[in-house]
Order: structure tokens, then C-alpha cells, then sequence
């Protein structure tokens, strides 16, 4: 069971998500959004992270160039798109960078047309992305067959278990549901501990194994690589 973490803000909460066993963490470079982070924010924390966790930037309705821009300058493992992208735009920067993950509102019609844009997952999310409020999982059921789904939204050490034995997702992605106040950006590690196993069970119970790191694309190696100046 494929398990990010999103909305990281800081490098203790980095470095305690990769501790946790957490198999990727993500960025959030949208405007105006409380877990908002900069370029050379996330670059300092990138330096501190082993190799086995795989990075994110998140962004919405941003320019291409702007997102091929931020994912390649700082070494990032692909780009998350989360705003209302036509598919040439995730094409273009599926052209340019590792992974791309591609979300919806829950009950999104245009879902049924997600393979157009290429990406490597699709994440099915609340309505009001990042709100910490859940949603009819049946909704998730109407996504393509074949799609490696990442659920998110509203999802708690609590709810996450049968979350994953409803929709049985590729992945899941948490945020608002293990910080220590809502919208807050900071992490609470009891929370993010209880939230990772849970998660690991169900998959478990699912017979799910664990994920390869993006079949063949590894992330950013600050200890190999060098990074741009």
C-alpha cells in the first residue's frame, strides 16, 4: 500500500515521515493554501531526506513551464496536479518530469476521461481539497479500471483501514488528518504513526505488496546527485 504524506512544512516533519516509513512526501506550492512552502524552503529540507522517499510538488492551475520549472530545478520525484488541468497541460509536463499524479473532486465527471492526460496516478479527493472533510467513497467506485487510485480526503488513523477495504486504492495520501490541529501544516507524530499502520494492515489484509518505487524511476539521491545551483 502505497502511502504519502502531504502538506509537509518543515524538515523535522520530513524527516519523521521517512522514520514512519512513509513511501513518499509532498509540497504544497499553491497559492494561498496554509501548508504553502517555497522553492528554496523545500530545497533545504531535500537535503536532509535519504533517497527512499519519493517527493512531491503540489500545484493548481499553474503554467506547465512553471511546474517542469520547480519539480526539475529542486530534484523533486514528479508533480501533483490538483487543479482543473485540460489534458494537453498534464501531457506537457508528464513529457518532463518522473511521475505525475493527476486529482479530481469526488464525482467528477471528467474522471471518466483521465487516461488522456497520461498521468502515472490518479487521486480522487473531497470537494474542498485539503478541508479535512470525507466524502461518499462510492464515488471513488466510478474511476477507469486499470488506474493506480490514490484516495485522499478526510481521512484519519481511524477511518483509513476501512477506507482502503471499501475502495481498495493503489495508494493513499493524508494531510489535515494527522497534523496537530487542522490546516495547522504541522504534523502530529502520534497521529502519522497510528495513520501508517493502519494503513499497512489494511493493505496487508488486501494481500497488497509493498511499492516498488515508480518502476525503474528513483527519486532525487542528495547524496549521489548533484543539484542545480
Amino acid at each position: 500500500m502505497f502511502v504519502k504524506i502531504c502538506g509537509i512544512t518543515n524538515e523535522e516533519d520530513a524527516l519523521l515521515a521517512v522514520a514512519l516509513g512513509a513511501d513518499a512526501i509532498s509540497f504544497m506550492f499553491v497559492s494561498g493554501s496554509p501548508r504553502q512552502v517555497t522553492p528554496a524552503e523545500v530545497s533545504a529540507i531535500l537535503r536532509r531526506l535519504p533517497a527512499t522517499i519519493t517527493t512531491f510538488g503540489v500545484f493548481r492551475d499553474e503554467r506547465p513551464e512553471r511546474v517542469i520549472e520547480i519539480v526539475n530545478s529542486l530534484g523533486l520525484g514528479g508533480a501533483q496536479l490538483h487543479g482543473r488541468e485540460p489534458a494537453s497541460e498534464v501531457r506537457a509536463v508528464k513529457d518532463m518530469v518522473p511521475l505525475v499524479i493527476q486529482a479530481f473532486a469526488a464525482g467528477d465527471p471528467t474522471l471518466a476521461s483521465v487516461r488522456e492526460g497520461g498521468a502515472d496516478f490518479v487521486m480522487i479527493d473531497a470537494p474542498e481539497p485539503g478541508s479535512g472533510r470525507t466524502f461518499d467513497w462510492a464515488l471513488a467506485e466510478g474511476a477507469p479500471a486499470g488506474i493506480r487510485l490514490i484516495l485522499a480526503g478526510g481521512l484519519t488513523p481511524e477511518n483509513i483501514g476501512g477506507a482502503i477495504l471499501r475502495v481498495r486504492p493503489f495508494g493513499v495520501d493524508v494531510s489535515t488528518g494527522v497534523e496537530t490541529e487542522p490546516r495547522s501544516g504541522r504534523k502530529d507524530p502520534a497521529k502519522m504513526r497510528r495513520f501508517l499502520e493502519a494503513a499497512r494492515a489494511a493493505g496487508a489484509e488486501l494481500g497488497d505488496d509493498d511499492w516498488d518505487p515508480a518502476d525503474g524511476v528513483r527519486p532525487f539521491d542528495w547524496q549521489v546527485d548533484e543539484r542545480p545551483a
